[in-house]
């Protein structure tokens, strides 16, 4: 776990410079809450990997790093208010770690983005960091499965109150249309990510 953190922490120092490690470790000490079964550190590399990935479609990819590392960075599993709060967290602190206010404003703008992973169709930035947020979903369908469950493990509701909630969530992610926007995340996960929401919405519906 030390050495993860440690990785992370030199990906952080990578894309600011290496002058704000306090906020840095302040950061994965959020990703690292015990709360957090899906929304953890590894969700955070995994984006981050993605983010690689997909950099070439970005405008800025150091933007779009940024906005991965303050995505989730408050979860409290309150949709909406979760992107606002770190986004917020986004534009306190960033402009102390020497980012300009014109990359912060980015930034800030990527975050809330992540509340409906709907970027305009011009939004280069958006579009590499909504598909990095929903790479999972196109996973082999073992990755997949534990995906689910570690998203199932953060809600303490009765199980007809998260089929509900879940069911909701998986009908707009496949209403989606694309589902991703860069080109290379939709010939990699398209395919795979729409078996993969439809299994679970038809396992949630005979649960």
């Amino acid at each position: 776990m030390i050495g993860d953190v440690e990785d992370l922490l030199e990906r952080w120092r990578a894309v600011t410079g290496g002058d704000a490690d306090e906020l840095g470790r302040d950061l994965l000490r959020r990703w690292s809450e015990p709360h957090r079964e899906y929304h953890s550190t590894s969700h955070l590399r995994a984006v981050l990997d993605a983010v690689d990935v997909l950099e070439h479609h970005a405008t800025d990819p150091d933007a779009v790093r940024l906005a991965a590392w303050f995505h989730d960075a408050v979860y409290a599993g309150r949709p909406g208010a979760d992107e606002d709060a770190s986004a917020r967290l986004a534009a306190e602190t960033l402009p102390g770690a020497g980012v300009s206010d014109e990359r912060v404003s980015e930034v800030v703008r990527l975050v809330e983005l992540t509340t409906t992973h709907d970027p305009a169709p011009d939004d280069a930035n958006g579009a590499v960091l909504c598909d990095a947020d929903l790479a999972i979903l196109g996973g082999e369908p073992e990755e997949y499965a534990a995906y689910a469950a570690a998203v199932r493990a953060e809600y303490p509701v009765s199980d007809h109150e998260y089929r509900l909630g879940r069911s909701a969530v998986l009908r707009r992610l496949l209403s989606l249309d694309p589902l991703y926007r860069t080109p290379t995340g939709a010939s990699r996960w398209t395919a795979a990510a729409h078996r993969n929401l439809k299994a679970e919405l038809d396992l949630l519906s005979v649960s």
